[in-house]
């Protein structure tokens, strides 16, 4: 319940995080379980235009592309991996790359995501193959994950910073922060105990950093983790930009349990899929926690159009990616699209101007 004394120190938070003050752990808890949701929209937009070009609501043409499906991770959250083995696993063709880029670059496309899972037989020399294959079309290469390169690096007896160095000099541009979930180990142990830890998601992000790379980070929330978990994802990240200065977004988005191994605990802990409120106030609170990170991306992959739309006001800046092509949430029974045109319509009608991107955000059109 929302007391004179809890409502007074909602706004002195709010009111000390938009003069410019950083919110601490506690500041962020009791936003959550006491500021409403039109209070943090408020504080949140309003930082968002600061920290970002207000009028202008930006996003990227891209494919993702997954280079293969095969996996020894078995992450209980994902559809999408087949074990070593298994009859559906495969590994893409190159020739077939060649299409699915040309088709990209066709439709106006400046960018290419690869990813995919942890192939015990696909070392260093393919994945270089792979990069300068990619790096033959005119596109940039936002590629490997984090728990990817970490599984590289294990599987050659390399260091992480000489397997990204290598990258680089293949072709790599920048890196997605996929893999992160939620950056807690109890969390990970449990949901992907096969995956990278925390520490070592950060640490190839840092090593990235350190050799000039740019990257994204990422949160998957809403399946066993805690609010205050949640916080200390946000917090590591934070911590990390203070260092590096190196995540150019941050993207928040909802766990969708459909089809995976983790769904069944999710039930048994009566948590229901994430709502539009509960993903809007997670958008807000990102916005407010992040004062460093420059973009907040929203996303309608998983939550649709619309509460992407609104979430322009929670403190969002950018609308993601077209994606061409999407598979990883798609195995989860989440099957929205969304074509350029109609993403232009979506950020006009919100009352923004609409502008392509490179995934450092310099723009790729001049704007009004």
């Amino acid at each position: 319940m929302l007391t004179p004394d809890s409502s007074t120190r909602v706004a002195g938070i709010l009111d000390a995080a938009m003069d410019g003050a950083r919110l601490s752990a506690d500041d962020a808890l009791f936003l959550w379980q006491r500021a409403g949701l039109h209070e943090l929209a408020r504080a949140a937009h309003a930082m968002r235009l600061v920290r970002a070009r207000p009028d202008v609501v930006t996003y990227v043409v891209d494919r993702n592309i997954n280079y293969t499906n095969v996996c020894t991770c078995g992450c209980r959250f994902c559809a999408f991996f087949r074990p070593p083995g298994h009859a559906e696993g495969y590994v893409l063709e190159f020739a077939e790359l060649d299409r699915k880029i040309e088709e990209t670059v066709a439709l106006a496309g400046t960018q290419v995501l690869l990813q995919g899972g942890h192939h015990p037989e696909l070392g260093l020399k393919f994945f270089t193959a792979l990069l300068e294959r990619v790096k033959s079309h005119p596109v940039h290469a936002h590629a490997f994950s984090p728990p990817e390169i970490v599984y590289l690096a294990r599987l050659e007896d390399l260091s992480v910073a000489e397997v990204i160095a290598r990258l680089i000099d293949a072709g790599l541009d920048s890196i997605p922060g996929g893999g992160a979930e939620i950056l807690v180990d109890r969390v990970r142990s449990s949901t992907s105990p096969n995956k990278c830890g925390a520490a070592a998601w950060l640490d190839v992000m840092r090593q990235a950093h350190r050799q000039g790379l740019k990257t994204t980070a990422t949160m998957m929330f809403g399946h066993i983790e805690t609010v205050e978990e949640r916080i200390e994802h946000l917090v590591r990240v934070r911590e990390l930009q203070d260092e590096t200065h190196g995540f150019t977004a941050f993207i928040p988005w909802a766990f969708q349990p459909d089809n995976t191994a983790l769904a069944a605990e999710v039930a048994r802990l009566g948590r229901a899929k994430a709502t539009a409120p509960e993903y809007l106030r997670m958008v807000a609170l990102s916005r407010l926690m992040l004062d460093n990170v420059p973009n907040i991306q929203v996303s309608w992959v998983t939550m649709g159009a619309k509460p992407a739309q609104l979430a322009l006001f929670f403190g969002g800046n950018d609308f993601g990616s077209t994606m061409i092509e999407e598979n990883v949430v798609k195995a989860a029974g989440v099957g929205f699209r969304l074509g350029e045109a109609e993403m232009r319509e979506l950020i006009s009608d919100a009352g923004f101007t609409p502008a392509r991107r490179r995934m450092d955000y310099t723009l790729r059109e001049e704007t009004a």
